[in-house]
């Protein structure tokens, strides 16, 4: 619609209310309290709507479409997604893998899973994994200087991606509050899991979360030298639109997704 049109359904609408809706501004508008009493109870009925549709929708379709950024899809998801579809065999799943924070309320996905603080305007946020951190390396790199006794150690390694903040604060907690990185070159990997391979190879120290990393620990690819593990309020989220909240497909993933992360 035009600015114009907007602006003459506003105006029929507040002829309906009989009062006005909003303040007008030299640079917009703010809603009048009748205006914001009005906004949230029309909201709540529209919300009404949207989960009476989805719901029809996710009972016809069948599909659940999620996006997933990557280290949660490959440490997490992959390794149980057999045990959902099993116990719901007439629903299919499909994961879309990618570090981009996709609009679930304007996508074709029905919900994702992000990493961040869980503050996302609109949606519903439900806490799965903590992100926690530590640095972790393969035993080749750590027996080039003849093993690691203390964190100060580490500095004679190579850090990957030593710009990501959790490194100056892992350092702080260990007893080492200002580490020199200034003079290593620049990386920058984007998801944990790239990062956690290029440890693997011997090419540095990462800082990663444990966690998703058992697997290369107990195969002996990696270890985690320290017992330190950080944390600053980030975790692994799954998050879908409150107009979803009791679609019946999304109620079952969400049940079993924090069945499986009650145990991880």
């Amino acid at each position: 619609m035009t600015q114009a049109a907007v602006s003459y359904q506003i105006k029929i609408l507040e002829e309906r209310v009989g009062a006005p809706l909003f303040t007008r501004r030299a640079r917009g508008v703010d809603p009048t309290a009748t205006g914001t009493r009005l906004a949230d109870r029309v909201g709540g009925a529209l919300d009404v709507l949207a989960d009476a549709y989805a719901e029809a929708q996710g009972t016809s379709q069948g599909l659940l479409a999620i996006s997933v950024i990557p280290t949660f899809a490959t440490h997490f998801l992959a390794q149980r997604l057999g045990r959902f579809q099993l116990a719901h065999p007439d629903l299919a799943v499909r994961i879309d893998v990618s570090e981009t924070l996709v609009d679930v309320r304007a996508s074709a996905f029905d919900a994702a899973i992000r990493s961040g603080r869980g503050d996302w305007l609109g949606l519903v946020s439900r806490r799965l994994v903590n992100a926690t951190f530590t640095p972790m390396l393969s035993p080749a790199l750590a027996a080039t200087v003849g093993g690691l006794r203390e964190p100060r150690d580490l500095l004679k390694l190579p850090i990957l991606a030593h710009a990501d903040p959790w490194w100056r604060r892992w350092f702080e907690v260990a007893g080492v509050p200002h580490p020199d990185l200034s003079d290593r070159p620049v990386q920058q990997f984007g998801p944990q899991v790239l990062e956690a391979q290029a440890a693997i190879a011997g090419q540095g120290v990462a800082m990663l979360t444990p966690s998703f990393f058992r697997d290369a620990v107990r195969t002996g690819q990696l270890i985690q030298p320290f017992d330190t593990i950080c944390q600053d309020g980030s975790a692994y989220w799954l998050v879908y639109p409150e107009s979803q909240r009791n679609v019946p497909k999304i109620k079952a993933f969400r049940a079993w997704l924090e069945s499986e992360a009650n145990d991880f």
